[in-house]
């Protein structure tokens, strides 16, 4: 598994906080996306994914009163994992109680297992870069913000970036640089540096 940054412990703390307003915001705009999108790749439609991302929401919300974070015992988004997985267990069960179906083996082969860690960690990074990247972008020129995603995102060579944007090689590299360090800096309110 790739071993990735752990969850701010002051994010974590703060969370503590339900009048802390501006942790829940950063909260539920990396994660709610993620959890949102795990859902709908585990086969639910739409609305019961947003529904389902509400009640770990609610879940996260409750289970933080008493949460005491031991980095020792893993990482908050592998808590987190395992309250997306048991809340997508209970959908699936109501589900299937609703429509007074018995889960054969073919249905619960489609609920998240631990295999399915590596992917939701890798969900929880591209959000919290699209994150980062939707809070840095508004505070650059536009074309710094082109040679950055062109170079780093797309992968397109300076050269070319240089040519579609006006800029010099050098400038792309360094716009480049720029937008990384910034994306870093947002980056470290949510991560571990």
């Amino acid at each position: 598994m790739i071993d990735l940054p752990h969850t701010r412990h002051s994010l974590l703390v703060r969370l503590k906080d339900p009048a802390d307003h501006t942790a829940w915001r950063t909260f539920i705009d990396v994660y709610a996306p993620a959890v949102f999108a795990f859902a709908r790749r585990h086969g639910l439609q739409a609305a019961d994914a947003a529904d389902l991302t509400q009640d770990v929401c609610r879940n996260v919300s409750t289970a933080l009163k008493s949460f005491a974070y031991n980095p020792d015992r893993g990482q908050f988004r592998g808590w987190l994992f395992t309250i997306v997985r048991n809340q997508l267990k209970m959908f699936r069960r109501a589900e299937a109680r609703h429509a007074r179906v018995t889960i054969d083996a073919s249905f619960v082969g489609d609920l998240p297992d631990a295999s399915d860690a590596e992917a939701w960690d890798l969900e929880c990074r591209r959000r919290l870069f699209a994150w980062a990247c939707e809070r840095v972008k508004p505070t650059v020129a536009a074309a710094t913000w082109q040679a950055f995603w062109r170079t780093a995102v797309d992968g397109a060579n300076g050269d070319t970036v240089a040519k579609e944007t006006g800029l010099s090689p050098a400038a792309v590299y360094l716009a480049k640089s720029r937008v990384l360090a910034k994306l870093r800096q947002v980056v470290i309110e949510v991560e571990e540096p």
